[in-house]
């Protein structure tokens, strides 16, 4: 299936979060979030970032900066959404919304001082 619609990223976003919430490395960093509060606002920065709506407001980096991860669960993060994202969706989008995912981790990483690629 395609991702094209606001409905798509909601699929994907709440695919992909029940498997974070399941995963032995990443649920407990992700213990303490409201999930019906934050999930909207997963839709609505994925929807902004992949289909260029304007309904994303805030600092992502700065939700994440403190808490307790590592390079590797960037990784499994990654891991996970790279995989949820080939099992629901095809396409220009698809790809699209990974290398984004991608980016953002690496973006992430070298402002935390995690990123040791090049």
């Amino acid at each position: 299936m395609e991702l094209h619609h606001r409905s798509d990223i909601i699929t994907m976003v709440n695919k992909f979060y029940e498997k974070v919430k399941r995963d032995e490395l990443l649920a407990p960093v992700f213990a303490h979030v409201d999930w019906p509060a934050h999930l909207p606002t997963m839709y609505n920065f994925w929807s902004s970032m992949l289909l260029g709506e304007q309904r994303y407001t805030g600092n992502p980096f700065q939700k994440h900066r403190t808490l307790p991860i590592e390079a590797r669960h960037f990784d499994q993060w990654l891991k996970l959404f790279i995989e949820t994202v080939d099992e629901n969706f095809e396409g220009e989008k698809a790809e699209e919304i990974k290398m984004r995912a991608q980016s953002i981790a690496r973006i992430f990483q070298h402002k935390m001082g995690l990123y040791q690629g090049n």
